[in-house]
């Protein structure tokens, strides 16, 4: 091959740079159409077209059930002269009111502490006049008082009214809050929930039957969960006298039943 034959074959360098800017260019504008591509992608799957004709209905649901739990505070208070004396006399009779759980049969994790308070108490006394003139008050530190507050989870709902008594006779300054309750709530929301759309379903078919249109799809839900409405049987709120609490025998407390709510609104699509 002559020299002049190679001259025609080598690219002068400005043709090499316009036909690099080139190719970059189809690169830039392939890789734009496959990102415009995927941006309606993602656009169809999050959004969706926008629905104009729409319908809106509600529906109620309700599951009625027997608590399995109940939960009460118990709360002891110590006076004394001293923060020492007062703290070690609380903690003789909370310590007593723990074990006589654990020996019930309640586990630890059932037992818990929710409140400990140290409290100075004083006493304001007012010096007599004299004279017209009236000497301002004085406030002076006469003790402490410690408290101890628990919340105990009862399992077995049979045994609320011999605990309650049980543990006032152990040293409670009070003994209150009791309230029955359901341990897997969720189960029992989600079976309100389904009833409630099933409600709203239906009404949605018969609607849209009398106005001559069809459901599409659901467009819109929201969900106004009022949780459980308890009942409280007789002694379902129970505040004890731990003087006579050893005394007295244990309380009957039925349990009643609890009812969960749901309510929903459904907006659904017509064509």
């Amino acid at each position: 091959m002559d020299e002049q034959s190679r001259e025609f074959r080598v690219m002068p360098p400005a043709l090499l740079v316009k036909a690099g800017a080139a190719a970059l260019g189809m690169l830039a504008i392939f890789l734009l159409i496959m990102s415009i591509s995927s941006l309606k992608e993602y656009r169809y799957i999050g959004t969706g077209v926008p629905a104009t004709n729409t319908i809106t209905v509600s529906g109620d649901g309700e599951v009625f059930a027997v608590p399995d739990t109940g939960e009460f505070s118990v709360t002891v208070r110590e006076e004394a002269e001293t923060v020492e004396y007062a703290q070690t006399e609380a903690t003789k009779k909370i310590n007593a009111i723990i074990a006589y759980l654990k020996e019930a049969g309640v586990e630890d994790k059932d037992v818990k502490t929710v409140g400990y308070n140290v409290n100075p108490k004083y006493e304001w006394t007012q010096t007599a006049c004299v004279n017209g003139y009236c000497p301002p008050g004085k406030q002076n530190l006469i003790g402490f008082e410690v408290s101890q507050t628990l919340t105990v989870k009862v399992r077995d709902t049979k045994k609320a009214g011999e605990l309650l008594s049980g543990v006032g006779g152990k040293g409670a300054s009070e003994v209150s809050g009791l309230s029955f309750t359901i341990d897997d709530e969720d189960k029992l929301r989600s079976e309100a929930r389904r009833a409630a759309i099933e409600e709203a379903q239906e009404k949605a078919n018969v609607l849209a039957r009398e106005l001559g249109v069809s459901v599409v799809r659901v467009v819109g839900f929201y969900e106004d969960a009022g949780g459980y409405q308890p009942y409280y049987g007789k002694g379902g709120a129970v505040a004890l006298d731990a003087a006579m609490a050893e005394r007295a025998p244990a309380p009957e407390l039925p349990v009643g039943e609890n009812k969960i709510v749901s309510n929903v609104n459904i907006t659904y699509e017509i064509r």
